[in-house]
């Protein structure tokens, strides 16, 4: 398709006179992007607001018909998607198609739960009108849509975090209109995938205000979706510092609304003694594979491993060096993500205690495998080692004990996954760490690795913050949904009015 650059707002594209940017790709030529401001955020939240009357009392049948036409639409794309994903973002095509068979899946897995009816969590309770001493009215609970959501796309999954990806699709699914901010390193992606819903949008008959998409690289775009007075919820992954500072917008507002953000997570692995005896070699090579998939841009990436001291963990961190030795260099999302690797790995490596044992540099864009050590006193005297370093960085922590293991959990912070590298008898040691993981962590595994989050209905992709804000969100499976809806009971009224 041919590219403007431009946002699609309530269907139509705005912003050919708007200040613009230059996009950075990975590979091939730039693209002059729009640069949207108060204006296009006025514009596309009240077009948001209009149509949430009508999306919000759309059936869920006709949600569904509207899911599984984003996902047609996003297929019927698929090669454009492949063609300026990989030029963007520098990731291989594989791995693009994969998330695009990724997105879709999630967008049809939606559809299908509403159209089953699962997203109203239906209650009632009869009228008894002869109890004593007080009557009970008739009580019904139903979900509703909260009204418009911002999502911000994510710079790490341009499809299955970003334009289409879960918040979006979630949203849409409860019946909320979404309006997005493009994410700067993929707006051709972006374009390509927003056009895809604003098509599927006027193909299902409704109102072209359901779906707006933002283009810009400024801080002023986010605050203004943010605080704008129609906005009732936003969905956010990325950093830290950028979630907690939209957090704290939408906590200031003269109305707070709520902030789904996912903000980041070193998701813990532990290696317990007879599960590193028996197949020590293999977990290290494993975790290593995991810690550099996809040059460790993911929100689940094990960047922490914890092992226990002697010969047999020293055997460990040999074949992790080994293994990790073997990886290639691989291209990261953006040249800020690339300095943001560096800097972090490189600041965790000059800290007191801690040896580095392999960084090799790569180039301005590029990452390279990293490894570094240090022992369970001087990680749980130093908070700033249990940061997140976004890239192929894994830090070893040794321990002396159980007891030790066991408080270096106590320690952590709250943590998208927290893994358990075991085997039976390691029985007693593991059944102390479970209610830990549990309480720190929104998914926790066992013989596993965390990278490769299944798009299913049981699944939780959250955690305590600083992982996400809300400990009682997920932005992966089902559950997602109920984010986007509240609760309201409704009382004594009559069949005729709630029926049609």
């Amino acid at each position: 398709m041919a590219l403007t650059g431009n946002h699609f707002i309530a269907g139509e594209v705005r912003g050919a006179a708007s200040p613009r940017f230059e996009s950075n790709p990975f590979d091939g030529p730039s693209l002059s992007v729009a640069e949207g401001g108060a204006d296009e955020v006025d514009q596309a939240m009240q077009a948001a607001e209009g149509a949430f009357a009508v999306f919000s009392e759309v059936d869920g049948p006709g949600r569904a018909a509207l899911l599984r036409e984003i996902a047609g639409q996003i297929e019927a794309r698929g090669d454009d998607i492949a063609k300026y994903g990989q030029a963007e973002t520098g990731l291989p095509e594989a791995r693009l198609r994969s998330e695009t068979g990724r997105t879709t899946g999630q967008l049809r897995m939606f559809a299908d739960f509403v159209e089953a009816g699962k997203d109203a969590e239906p209650r009632e309770d009869t009228a008894l009108p002869d109890r004593v001493p007080v009557a009970r009215p008739h009580l019904q609970m139903q979900m509703r849509p909260v009204g418009p959501v911002v999502v911000f796309g994510a710079s790490n999954f341009p499809l299955a975090f970003s334009v289409a990806g879960g918040d979006t699709a979630s949203a849409l699914a409860a019946g909320c209109p979404v309006v997005v901010k493009g994410h700067p390193a993929h707006p051709a992606t972006g374009e390509i995938v927003a056009k895809a819903i604003s098509d599927a949008v006027s193909a299902c008959d409704l109102p072209a205000g359901v779906f707006s998409i933002i283009q810009g690289a400024t801080h002023e775009l986010g605050h203004a979706l943010v605080t704008h007075p129609l906005t009732t919820a936003v969905g956010f992954t990325g950093s830290l510092r950028a979630g907690r500072a939209l957090f704290d917008l939408c906590a200031a507002r003269p109305k707070p609304i709520s902030f789904f953000g996912e903000l980041g997570s070193i998701n813990p692995v532990f290696v317990l003694p007879n599960a590193l005896a028996a197949r020590g070699t293999d977990i290290a090579t494993a975790w290593a594979a995991s810690l550099t998939m996809g040059a460790g841009q993911f929100c689940t990436n094990p960047g922490l491993l914890v092992l226990p001291a002697g010969e047999e963990g020293d055997g460990f961190v040999a074949s992790a060096c080994k293994a990790l030795a073997k990886v290639s260099s691989q291209p990261m999302l953006s040249e800020g993500i690339a300095q943001a690797y560096t800097y972090g790995r490189d600041a965790i490596a000059a800290c007191k205690n801690v040896t580095s044992l392999l960084s090799v540099e790569a180039g301005a864009r590029i990452a390279a495998p990293a490894l570094a050590e240090t022992d369970a006193a001087t990680f749980l005297n130093d908070a700033s080692l249990g940061h997140e370093v976004f890239g192929p960085f894994g830090l070893v922590v040794r321990t002396d004990s159980a007891a030790q293991r066991l408080e270096l959990a106590r320690s952590l912070d709250g943590q998208l996954t927290f893994t358990l590298q075991i085997d039976p008898a390691d029985r007693m040691e593991a059944r102390a760490l479970l209610p830990v993981a549990q309480q720190k962590a929104g998914r926790v595994l066992a013989n596993g690795f965390p990278t490769g989050v299944e798009v299913a209905g049981a699944m939780v992709h959250g955690g305590p913050y600083p992982a996400s804000t809300n400990f009682g969100h997920s932005s992966v499976g089902t559950i997602a949904i109920r984010r986007w809806l509240r609760p309201v009971c409704l009382q004594d009224l009559p069949e005729w009015l709630t029926n049609g």
